[in-house]
């Protein structure tokens, strides 16, 4: 017997009932020999891992564009800080944990440069061309723009990713709604497994988490300005908000179909969302420099619109197999991290001194 099917011998036996196994998978848009080693999940994770894609998230902004600071968040360090409480969950429910990881490394990958500033800008800019939405980019990277080396030697396009990975990307995003209750059932869109329900929520719970902390570290916000109710109910520390926040889901989940937290718990997180969007995502100097941000977007669009020869060879290449301009255009920015973006607005539109000696 293989590793790979030792593995999914044991995921049969000590997994939940309503685990997603790899065994089971829908499979591939494009099907592939099983891997001796890894189960599809884990191939999955591994491919996401060694994107360029992914590398970029490095550079992407969380909340605070571009920012200097060494312990500000950025896309990347959420992606990790959601994949680790997205694996607590999993593993204490009994799920797949690398179907989980999987779904969660890869979702923002479609992210632009400027984080929501960068997306509500595109989306403007591709108003009557279907528009601009970060989870459908990163379905666009893992399935068309990201090109990956088989072991053969060739080059293809996508990473051929499992439909239940796909799923989950898919139904991450919840923008600033309210968590509903019942795991969010009355919306529309939710991921057809149990993992990718726990990478949704445990999106959320990082970043109201962690945005909360950059806050206070940039001085926005004080540790007295969170609401006396998000203490009351998650705890007075953030360690504390983590930790309630986890178990209670795991609690309220405990061999249900569902991923779902108790009213109290969800109610207060609810609360904490609306504060941040209030004072941090839309009223604060975090915000500052939004306006420039998607001017410069729009200057580089426009520009690229009209020298689609300045494009890098591989997003030129889609153009000539047919692919739109404008959304080739809109897909070359979005992979672009802040500091490319204004590296490269710096080159087209900023003079260059001269000295004469």
């Amino acid at each position: 017997m293989q590793p790979r099917e030792r593995w999914e011998e044991w995921e049969r036996q000590h997994l939940s009932p309503f685990a997603t196994l790899a065994c089971k998978s829908r499979g591939r848009t494009i099907p592939e020999e099983e891997d001796e080693l890894r189960t599809c999940f884990q191939r999955d994770r591994d491919r996401v891992l060694h994107s360029k894609a992914f590398r970029r998230l490095k550079h992407k902004t969380q909340v605070f564009i571009a920012p200097e600071g060494d312990h500000y968040r950025t896309r990347l360090t959420h992606t990790l800080e959601v994949a680790q409480i997205a694996r607590t969950i999993a593993r204490a429910l009994r799920l797949n944990e690398d179907l989980t990881e999987a779904i969660v490394l890869a979702h923002d990958l479609g992210h632009p440069p400027f984080g929501h500033a960068g997306e509500e800008i595109l989306d403007r800019l591709m108003a009557d061309h279907g528009g601009f939405r970060h989870y459908e980019q990163s379905l666009r990277v893992v399935q068309i723009l990201e090109t990956r080396r088989r072991s053969d030697g060739t080059v293809v396009r996508g990473l051929n990713l499992t439909w239940e990975v796909l799923d989950g990307i898919r139904g991450h995003s919840k923008g600033l709604r309210d968590l509903e209750p019942l795991g969010e059932l009355a919306e529309e869109g939710l991921p057809s497994t149990l993992e990718g329900q726990i990478a949704r929520i445990a999106d959320r719970i990082a970043y109201v988490h962690h945005d909360t902390d950059d806050a206070i570290r940039a001085r926005i916000l004080r540790e007295e300005d969170v609401p006396g109710e998000v203490k009351r109910v998650l705890g007075e520390t953030r360690g504390k908000w983590l930790d309630t926040l986890v178990k209670d889901l795991v609690h309220a989940s405990t061999d249900q179909p569902v991923i779902q937290m108790s009213e109290e718990v969800r109610k207060a997180l609810n609360i904490l969302k609306d504060f941040l969007t209030e004072h941090v995502y839309m009223g604060s100097e975090a915000k500052a420099e939004v306006d420039k941000a998607q001017g410069l977007l729009v200057r580089l669009f426009e520009y690229y619109l009209n020298h689609p020869e300045a494009i890098s060879e591989e997003y030129r290449a889609l153009i000539e197999e047919g692919e739109e301009r404008r959304r080739v255009v809109c897909d070359f920015l979005a992979g672009m991290t802040d500091r490319y973006a204004i590296r490269m607005a710096e080159q087209l539109f900023i003079p260059k001194t001269w000295a004469f000696f």
